[in-house]
């Protein structure tokens, strides 16, 4: 079942005024350039791109589905808003195909989209029983299927316990391999059976829906959201130029962790601490813009029941990396699909 709505019925941005806010120092200047590294259905690129009337947008993202909607909201801002069908750990080919050396905000909205909960054939929801997809981008790569009918037992237990943090992992995974034995599983539907089996019912009732966190787990998984953002945050950071800005809402312990890290290695010096003197190369390149991590308040709250689990943090950058810090690529970022032009809006999608 499709939702027809137009992006901005269905979309409200996670603290929309606080991202403006801090990414408004490094978007002052003529000619600046942010990547919206997430950009879902468009809701904070279009408060960008009407705040910072001189500012230009990159917005990259994995769905395709996303990337329409956000092109038909962003279209009267024409060619100041180019849209990537992308991962966000591709920023720098992103960047250099589109002749770009450095940008002057990144903004990162982390985890699993509105439109993506909210299209039931998507799998992604345990409310509503649909196919166990759970793709972000539904072109490509293994299904939440996939993973629960090959994965062997062990390893279901471990993605259940590290990316869920699930208490009760080796049940589930035990009950998920038993259950697959007799026919393979199809429908979110049987999932949310056999879990509500293995979490005993006491437990059951508390910590929310008890299939939340096998879903979270799953989603991370048949995405691989943990690795590639492990990749995103210092390429990102490598693309901002000098005062530049990257603005960062994380909704789980687990990406928030990944980002606190990589923030904190760029504003702490890489200086032995017994040295009297902190020779330059070693200084921080970061300065944390962001007290910890900053959480919606209740006014948001109100407006935006899905910012209750966010975490922001931002930070700036103050020189270049130095080269013993920069970040090292082990395997190649996921290449950007060929573009097409469609009107003033240039999109590169699928």
């Amino acid at each position: 079942m499709s939702d027809e709505r137009p992006a901005d019925e269905r979309h409200v941005p996670v603290l929309l005024q606080r991202c403006l806010d801090l990414l408004a120092p490094a978007l002052a200047a003529e000619g600046a350039v942010m990547v919206d590294s997430t950009l879902g259905m468009g809701g904070h690129t279009e408060g960008v791109l009407t705040a910072f009337p001189h500012v230009r947008v990159i917005g990259l993202d994995r769905d395709t589905q996303a990337l329409e909607l956000a092109g038909r909201r962003l279209a009267p801002f024409g060619d100041r808003f180019v849209g990537v069908h992308a991962v966000y750990d591709a920023i720098r080919d992103v960047l250099d195909e589109l002749g770009i050396p450095a940008v002057q905000g990144v903004l990162m909205d982390l985890g699993v989209s509105s439109l993506q909960l909210d299209e039931v054939d998507r799998g992604f929801s345990y409310a509503q029983d649909a196919p166990l997809d759970m793709r972000m981008d539904a072109t490509r790569g293994r299904t939440a299927a996939d993973v629960l009918n090959t994965y062997e037992e062990r390893d279901l237990a471990r993605i259940l316990r590290v990316y869920g943090e699930e208490r009760f992992a080796p049940r589930i995974a035990r009950n998920v391999v038993a259950a697959r034995a007799k026919a393979p599983l199809q429908r979110t539907g049987e999932l949310v059976d056999i879990i509500r089996a293995s979490i005993p019912a006491a437990n059951r009732k508390v910590g929310g829906h008890p299939a939340k966190r096998t879903f979270q787990a799953l989603r991370i998984e048949v995405n691989g959201e943990l690795v590639t953002l492990e990749r995103a945050v210092p390429e990102s950071i490598e693309a901002l130029s000098v005062g530049g800005r990257i603005v960062v809402e994380a909704y789980q312990s687990l990406e928030d962790r990944i980002v606190k890290q990589a923030f904190a290695a760029g504003a702490t010096t890489s200086a032995p601490p017994d040295l009297p003197v902190v020779p330059e190369t070693h200084t921080p390149y970061l300065r944390l813009v962001t007290r910890g991590a900053e959480e919606a308040d209740d006014a948001e709250l109100a407006l935006n029941p899905r910012s209750a689990s966010v975490r922001l943090r931002a930070a700036e950058r103050l020189r270049p990396t130095p080269s013993h810090m920069l970040p090292r690529t082990n395997e190649p970022s996921r290449p950007t699909q060929p573009a097409r032009t469609s009107g003033k809006n240039r999109r590169r999608t699928a």
